[in-house]
């Protein structure tokens, strides 16, 4: 990633916008009233205020509005506008929008309760797992909250589990953005539209029953044995039964009432759809919050401009007010921080729940039916010592202020710096190459006196040939930011004599499915990627055994390193059955953080960057990591007059 922009376009463009003024949004200047007088005409009525607007560029068209859709990203960022909630999900937290609050044990809106169960039942097992309760099934008994306590099925005994229910409450008087009332029974036909186009969907298949106790209330019931660390967002947003019931579910998708115009209840409204061009939203006039002054802004505008170049020639000709993430601007970090120092724009870099990882092969396919040496790659990574070389060697710093422009640290869990789970008493492994080089010595991997700088040799290693050369094929896509991480990386890992092969790949290639792609096939020694969450619960799932793809799960799953780790997968399945904020919560996931810290399946390289610009008279926006870019698009305003 360059640190500054040199190709002459960009460079213009630099030039260009220091030369330039921001224009402010036009008002009308104040007048002085006349003095009265008994026979003064009477003043005329004030000229409304132009109408205001707000151009969002964006990478790509949405490829649907159809909200329960399969969405892209720019998809997702205009519905955010159009739907306000029902749940929020900012600064790593969850706050209600369209719900009077979240239902929690305290208030006494969730509750969890003990249910009869019979031979035949859909329960969860013990493992987490949906299933059918019958004779010798392992289950955890009503009241019981971890693997200690669970038992084998004996299949004549009562027996009951715990059941989870939530109650949610809508605000009162919300509509949808025709004016129809927006009630619980709404919510009830977005669960059964997604009930008859998604059945397998996890949520779905762990909700044993929704239902609507009232007009504004709805209540979710869990299945037996399903104990659901974030019972409280099990609230289906609500699809407009009014407008859409006429249609088949499985025609929603590619309709134009419900994919190009959908009606929502947030502060926008879609007003027209040029493909290809544009999506212009108008102000909801139903809107919930439409008597406080949301929103500010009257229109926004959404275009699609696939080259980041373009979009940059854009903004500074104030044909874009805000560069989304999707953007992808990394590479111009530099040009984008010039912008700011100037005043021609204001710049914000996060890092985000996606990470870039630097996976270390120690379970390839081949291995699945066991290793020969014969005929299957070294067996490289056995050795912990080997794994925890490779973290010393790998000169992240040097990522972090160079390729990254030191807007991020390295990282040393697979949660991002500020997430709340994150165990704080751990560090991230330095660039130290003379531990690393300690390690490999320790482990059998020995320099050449003669020729330091030559790859190290194996020497009495189990199952690895004298002699053999410490060299490992890195595989990465061929991108710019992705070929100079590889390069700091190769430079490094050299230091302490290891040979590196790079190899960039297409993207097809790289994410060919098993058993014949690299990646998901589990055919490297050590591979670039990126893994990325929904929402902000840790994804321990990323590592845990049954996320290794492999043929009996068609080669699905993130665990491409392969790792298995008893340990580990009892750790992340104690937090998923924990409840969220209790210490058991908290213990888990950081047990699941200090296990990878020591075995390293894989080396955190950094958190990806999300970067957003926005013209430097727009207030009220804030780049969250967790947060859709126009979660708070309401309050929004244009003025030089605004506190930013």
């Amino acid at each position: 990633m360059k640190r500054c922009l040199t190709s002459l376009f960009l460079l213009a463009l630099i030039g260009k916008t220091l030369a330039c003024a921001q224009t402010s949004v036009e008002t009308e200047t104040p007048q002085t009233a006349p003095e009265a007088s008994p026979t003064a005409e009477p003043l005329p009525a004030p000229t409304a205020l132009p109408e205001t607007t707000l151009t969002v560029c964006m990478k790509r068209e949405p490829n649907s509005l159809y909200p329960f859709g399969e969405l892209n990203d720019a998809a997702r960022t205009v519905l955010s506008a159009v739907y306000d909630g029902a749940i929020d999900y900012a600064d790593y937290q969850y706050q209600p929008v369209i719900l009077s609050s979240l239902p929690t044990l305290e208030n006494g809106d969730a509750q969890i309760s003990p249910l009869k169960v019979r031979i035949g039942d859909t329960i969860v097992n013990a493992d987490g797992d949906l299933t059918q309760l019958n004779k010798g099934v392992k289950i955890r008994p009503a009241g019981c909250r971890s693997a200690d306590c669970a038992i084998a099925y004996d299949g004549v005994s009562a027996l009951e589990m715990d059941q989870m229910i939530a109650t949610f409450r809508l605000l009162p008087d919300l509509t949808w953005s025709d004016g129809s009332p927006l009630v619980a029974d709404d919510s009830i036909y977005a669960f059964e539209l997604q009930k008859k186009t998604a059945p397998d969907s996890y949520r779905i298949r762990r909700t044993q029953t929704y239902e609507a106790a009232d007009s504004q209330t709805v209540q979710w019931f869990g299945a037996p044995g399903y104990v659901d660390s974030t019972y409280f967002l099990n609230f289906w947003n609500p699809a407009p039964r009014h407008a859409w019931n006429e249609l088949p579910a499985e025609q929603l998708s590619s309709a134009e009432i419900s994919s190009r115009s959908p009606l929502g209840w947030g502060a926008y409204r879609v007003k027209e759809w040029r493909a290809g061009e544009d999506i212009i939203l108008e102000k909801n006039p139903y809107y919930f919050r439409a008597a406080e002054g949301y929103p500010k802004i009257d229109n926004l505008r959404f275009r699609f401009i696939a080259a980041p170049e373009d979009a940059l020639s854009e903004f500074v000709a104030k044909r874009c007010d805000i560069l989304d993430p999707s953007l992808d601007l990394d590479e111009n970090v530099g040009f984008l921080q010039a912008l700011q120092t100037s005043e021609q724009a204001r710049f914000f870099a996060t890092p985000g729940m996606s990470m870039e990882w630097l996976a270390l092969g120690i379970n390839p396919a081949s291995y699945d039916d066991g290793y020969d040496a014969t005929k299957d790659r070294p067996n490289f990574f056995a050795d912990v010592y080997v794994r925890q070389a490779l973290a010393y060697c790998t000169d992240r710093q040097t990522l972090a202020a160079s390729v990254l422009h030191g807007l991020t640290q390295p990282p040393a869990s697979y949660l991002p710096l500020g997430h709340p789970a994150l165990d704080a008493n751990l560090s991230a492994i330095p660039h130290d190459p003379e531990i690393g080089k300690s390690l490999l010595a320790q482990a059998g991997w020995l320099a050449d006196e003669d020729n330091p700088s030559a790859p190290r040799r194996a020497v009495n290693i189990l199952k690895i040939a004298n002699n053999t050369p410490l060299i490992l094929n890195y595989v990465a896509a061929s991108t710019t930011q992705r070929r100079q991480v590889a390069a700091v990386l190769k430079e490094s890992l050299a230091e302490c004599g290891i040979g590196v092969n790079v190899e960039f790949l297409s993207a097809d290639d790289l994410y060919a499915p098993g058993p014949d792609g690299v990646l998901f096939g589990r055919n490297f020694d050590l591979a670039e990627y990126a893994l990325g969450a929904d929402g902000f619960e840790p994804p321990c799932d990323w590592f845990a055994s049954a996320s290794i793809p492999n043929a009996e799960n068609s080669w699905q799953g993130v665990n491409l390193s392969g790792f298995k780790n008893d340990e580990y997968d009892a750790a992340c399945l104690a937090g998923r059955f924990a409840l969220q904020g209790n210490n058991d919560y908290l213990s888990a996931y950081r047990r699941t953080q200090n296990i990878l810290a020591d075995q390293i399946p894989a080396i955190p390289l950094f958190s990806r960057l999300r970067i957003a610009v926005v013209r430097p008279d727009l207030c009220g926006f804030t780049l969250d990591p967790t947060a859709d870019l126009l979660w708070n698009v309401e309050e929004f305003s244009i003025g030089e007059s605004c506190q930013n």
